[in-house]
């Protein structure tokens, strides 16, 4: 028998918003042939993973990466524990 992946999903979210939001959001999900809670935690988890990313990783060019590893690399001045 093979075991579902997946959690069981205990909390909830609520949101409010407008007739005509909430009727671009159904028909959206029903073209991807999907709830519209399913819809919109693909679509939130999706947004969010990108938003987090971007707080993670941060694309440099060849001179600004050199820049960076200088800058890493350079004496600290004297300050020690992260005070000014």
């Amino acid at each position: 028998m093979r075991r579902s992946s997946t959690k069981r999903r205990e909390d909830r979210l609520e949101v409010r918003l407008t007739p005509r939001a909430k009727s671009m959001l159904r028909r959206a999900a029903s073209v991807e042939r999907k709830t519209v809670s399913a819809f919109i935690l693909d679509k939130g988890l999706a947004a969010a993973a990108e938003t987090l990313a971007d707080r993670r990783e941060f694309p440099l060019s060849a001179k600004q990466y050199d820049a960076f590893v200088a800058a890493l690399d350079a004496p600290s001045s004297g300050r020690r524990g992260g005070n000014p």
